[in-house]
């Protein structure tokens, strides 16, 4: 039997690049020299153990993470996150949580840091339905914060930070879920990085948390053993049973990047060039396809739009299908059109999208003024 793949645009969980999947096919069920299963071994044993620090090693070339900060392989995505980041670096210290809102997963790690202590919104894009990011000298942190958190690529609207935001002393805490990999970051810039897997890294079921070491002092002995950054690196990822098959798939990703792609460099051109194919269709388009970020902050990773009305939508998302162009429909907070272009996603299947687009504009933009 055959199985056609299709071009999978999905926010996540999201395309995995193919060499990886061919060898998770290849390997499932006996890992080399093991004789069973990687969903069958023990965490314990030495098979996984060597897998664990494979991966660690790999990531840490990639993002060229320096020696004080500990990689950390969790569970609960980056929901848990909201709620692990301000325990652990907020409860205890009698100061606030500084939070720069440009969408809505921002929006959610806020409510969520509400319920454990003291937070302050230094600038907030709900106004122009976040689709711009903040200038430096639109926002002005606390000094004295405990940490200043940002989304670094907001999926639903389609907007990424270039580049980090200056957050001077205070302890810069990034939620890159949907962009973590597909570029170089400064992590010694950084306090703490966390990411759920399911966009660029692996499989969804993992959480990736990067830490500066002199952070895991902040959390108290009170908290929940599973809630404690401290315990996790105190146990290298093994406090619990961890989600091995997501370890395993993560480091043959990491592997990925480093032998068939080269860097993160690399990745990152790459990256640009296939969003500014459809970047460009949407700028040249007169406005029958409206992106909703604004030029300065779209994003690599989710390129975001809109059609003159409900009905072209709906055409436009009938007739990818059936060129094998799926899961472009927008989320349901703003509707619209959502091509997730993560790492994974080959240039062929972005072209096949651009030539679409460019087609069915030919075809309905008598519609545009009518429509209107």
């Amino acid at each position: 039997m055959t199985t056609v793949r299709v071009y999978n645009f999905s926010p996540g969980p999201a395309v995995l690049p193919l060499p990886v999947l061919e060898h998770i096919q290849r390997d499932m069920l006996a890992l080399p020299d093991v004789g069973s299963s990687i969903l069958e071994i023990s965490h314990r044993g030495p098979a996984f153990l060597d897998i664990l620090e494979r991966a660690k090693l790999d990531l840490r070339r990639l993002l060229s993470i320096p020696d004080n900060y500990r990689i950390l392989f969790l569970q609960g995505g980056a929901r848990l996150q909201f709620a692990m980041v301000p325990l652990n670096l907020l409860r205890e210290t009698g100061l606030s949580a500084n939070f720069l809102l440009t969408g809505s997963w921002g929006v959610k790690a806020l409510a969520e840091a509400r319920h454990i202590g003291s937070v302050r919104v230094v600038w907030d894009g709900g106004s122009s339905d976040f689709d711009r990011l903040p200038t430096e000298t639109e926002f002005h942190l606390d000094p004295e914060a405990a940490y200043l958190h940002f989304t670094s690529n907001e999926t639903i609207q389609g907007v990424q930070f270039p580049v980090a935001p200056q957050s001077r002393n205070v302890p810069l805490v990034c939620d890159a879920s949907s962009d973590f990999l597909s570029r170089p970051i400064p992590v010694h810039e950084f306090g703490l990085v966390y990411a759920c897997a399911q966009k660029n890294a692996g499989p969804a079921g993992l959480t990736i948390v990067l830490i500066r070491e002199d952070l895991l002092d902040r959390g108290s002995d009170d908290l929940p053993g599973y809630l404690s950054y401290r315990e996790h690196a105190k146990n290298d990822s093994l406090y619990n049973t961890p989600p091995t098959f997501g370890v395993y798939v993560a480091g043959l990703v990491a592997r990925w990047l480093l032998e068939e792609v080269g860097n993160l460099d690399k990745m990152s051109q790459i990256n640009s060039e296939k969003s500014q194919l459809l970047y460009h269709v949407i700028d040249e388009s007169q406005g029958f396809y409206r992106g909703h970020a604004q030029p300065d902050c779209r994003s690599m990773m989710n390129v975001t739009f809109h059609l003159p009305s409900e009905e072209l939508q709906s055409e436009f998302l009938k007739q990818a299908k059936q060129r094998r162009l799926h899961n472009l429909k927008g989320h349901r907070s703003v509707g619209g059109i959502r091509a997730s272009i993560y790492n994974a996603m080959p240039r062929e299947g972005v072209l096949a999208l651009r030539i679409f687009m460019e087609e069915f504009l030919e075809q309905n933009c008598d519609r545009l003024k009518t429509e209107d």
